[in-house]
């Protein structure tokens, strides 16, 4: 699972630091290449509540699969994209591949560990999808020496080879007779009915910082390249090298030190500070003017953002008892409402100023700081 993951975000990353000339090729705004991150992002607002639930009723391979398939396809597309709306189609199909791949993955691994043990797992998890983005920026800068598409073929590739890998070696984690109870219990479910189910759940208020937090994290993350195009003029080698070292930080504490951090402090503790922790280094991002500050702020940044991921997935994981489909798929859709919200008024104010949407994911973590720490709910601990 955690091999096929990393395969996948591989191919994810390949396509990072060409996004800039990409646009300049294609003579796309800030503001475009904002929606087109957001396409991606409201297709999978739209399609998690359903996978949630298909993920307790079809199986986790399947989806797994299929997602792997479809995100193959999206990459491939946007390679041979000439036309706008071709690129939109492939964000389309890119975001529900994603909502098939996320939330089975998440149940999966519930479905294999204990609750002592599942921050631990989560925690390579994350790894798995950091140490993706390692190495995929990296090639990616190499390989678009090649031309600046053939990274996103690169990408196809990979994410079909793992989905072959996938559908050869992954065993179901759910019995033929819980996919059948699960079937009997959630046939009527649909899109509206498990948002508003949501809303009234106990996992609304920290569904609702998932959101905030992942407006702050996408309005920083996926406008980073364009960030350091414009103010700095660099270089798709350039903002490869910065992403790669900036992720390495990342995988390694997720690997060697997530599980202990969250035993010593949990998982609120930890997800509060990370979020200052965050803000603060993003604000110093906009007054840093060489290549080395800009590399030693966003190794902070990357490795902020890389220990609340996991963090806030295990919250979640372990508030959700045998709910676990549910609370991954609504996960993934409030994720998802929040890259959709980020880049789009990212792409527009990085139009007016550079600085603005850092600036703005400064002030919308500290949002999520001050509603998690005046939230009063709690995880289970034990078996």
């Amino acid at each position: 699972m955690l091999f096929n993951l990393f395969i996948a975000y591989v191919g994810i990353g390949l396509v990072v630091p060409v996004i800039p000339s990409f646009a300049k090729e294609m003579e796309l705004s800030g503001e475009t290449v904002g929606l087109l991150i957001s396409a991606f992002a409201f297709a999978q607002l739209l399609a998690s509540p359903i996978t949630g639930v298909w993920v307790d009723t079809v199986g986790r391979k399947k989806m797994i699969v299929f997602g792997l398939f479809l995100f193959s396809f999206s990459e491939l597309l946007f390679g041979f994209g000439n036309q706008v709306w071709m690129l939109f189609l492939s964000r389309i199909l890119g975001g529900i591949s994603d909502a098939f791949i996320m939330p089975a993955v998440i149940t999966y691994i519930a479905d294999r560990t204990s609750l002592e043990n599942r921050a631990k797992v989560l925690g390579y998890q994350a790894a798995a999808i950091s140490g993706g983005f390692i190495i995929g920026p990296g090639l990616g800068g190499f390989i678009a020496e090649l031309g600046i598409r053939a990274p996103f073929f690169f990408a196809a590739g990979l994410s079909f080879i793992a989905a072959i890998i996938s559908l050869s070696i992954l065993q179901e984690s759910l019995s033929k007779e819980q996919l059948e109870k699960n079937r009997a219990d959630k046939r009527r479910a649909n899109i509206f009915g498990e948002v508003k189910k949501s809303v009234s759940s106990v996992y609304f208020v920290p569904l609702v910082i998932v959101f905030v937090l992942s407006f702050g994290l996408a309005a920083y993350e996926m406008l980073f390249s364009l960030f350091v195009d414009l103010k700095f003029g660099m270089t798709a080698k350039d903002i490869a090298k910065i992403i790669t070292i900036g992720s390495i930080f990342g995988v390694v504490v997720q690997v060697a030190f997530f599980e202990k951090l969250v035993g010593k402090f949990g998982e609120k503790k930890l997800i509060l500070f990370m979020l200052m922790l965050a803000a603060v280094f993003i604000v110093v991002t906009v007054f840093v003017n060489s290549y080395r500050g800009i590399l030693a702020v966003t190794c902070v940044v990357f490795f902020a953002c890389d220990l609340l991921r996991p963090a806030v997935t295990t919250f979640l994981s372990k508030m959700a008892g045998e709910d676990q489909g549910f609370v991954a798929g609504m996960n993934s859709a409030y994720t998802s409402l929040g890259i959709i919200v980020g880049p789009a008024v990212g792409g527009i104010l990085i139009d007016v100023h550079v600085n603005l949407p850092y600036l703005l994911a400064a002030v919308v973590l500290c949002a999520a700081f001050v509603m998690f720490m005046t939230w009063k709910g709690r995880v289970r601990v034990g078996h």
